[in-house]
């Protein structure tokens, strides 16, 4: 299985799920021993979620499917005249 690991960290969505998947484990293994930190798991994952945001805000975290911040010739044409979705659906549409 091939995956490509510095697109995915490019991905808001799989930043946050990861990390908060990764949160949940340590508190699973935590409470296995009978450890309770202060800080309760939605908290940290409120917090992570945040820190995703902020770094999205500023460019680091990104659509990793275009080139740089534009958006693709594609994404360009949605909701207008020359929308490609609206001609491929009626291409493939039988009626």
């Amino acid at each position: 299985m091939k995956l490509n690991i510095k697109a995915r960290l490019k991905n808001k969505t799989f930043v946050v799920s990861t990390a908060v998947l990764v949160v949940a484990l340590i508190y699973r293994v935590l409470s296995v021993f009978d450890v309770f930190p202060s800080v309760s798991e939605s908290e940290i994952g409120e917090i992570i979620t945040l820190a995703v945001n902020v770094l999205a805000l500023v460019g680091v975290v990104v659509d990793p499917t275009t080139e740089g911040i534009s958006d693709s010739e594609r994404a360009m044409t949605y909701l207008t005249e020359k929308d490609v979705r609206v001609t491929e659906n009626k291409e493939n549409y039988i009626g």
